[in-house]
């Protein structure tokens, strides 16, 4: 009783927080109906293409969805999203909830990892929607 009382349990949380995030992950393209074979026909049709991009989209607001349904934290999910080029408004839209709520509850965070200097350069394709949000 003691050990079950005093045990840090920090990492065992993380494992059960990283295995849920990948069986959100594995959920967003079942629902998709799967993702290409690597190395096969369609796959290889795929890379670097306007299909590719819009299927990795397609899983990444599923699973960020899956993630808010069941409590999971989202900013992996999210970052992911940004650097993707995603809008706070298609964010939003995925959340039910309006794009100044989105990025008033997580702007700051993924922020943070985009941007960790305060330089005000993000990198990639991330949309750049934020002037107007505050």
């Amino acid at each position: 009783m003691s050990t079950a009382l005093t045990v840090d349990v920090t990492p065992a949380a993380r494992a059960a927080e990283h295995a849920a995030a990948n069986e959100a992950s594995q959920q967003a393209d079942l629902l998709l109906g799967g993702r290409p074979v690597p190395g096969s026909a369609q796959w290889q049709a795929e890379q670097d293409s306007p299909v590719g991009a819009q299927r990795e989209v397609a899983a990444q607001l599923l699973r960020f969805r899956i993630e808010l349904k069941t409590g999971i934290d989202p900013t992996g999910s999210l970052i992911g999203l940004r650097r993707w080029g995603v809008t706070w408004e298609l964010i939003a839209r995925a959340a039910g909830i309006s794009r100044q709520a989105a990025h008033e509850r997580w702007g700051r965070r993924v922020r943070q990892v985009l941007d960790p200097y305060g330089t005000g350069e993000l990198g990639g394709p991330v949309a750049d929607d934020e002037k107007d949000l505050g």
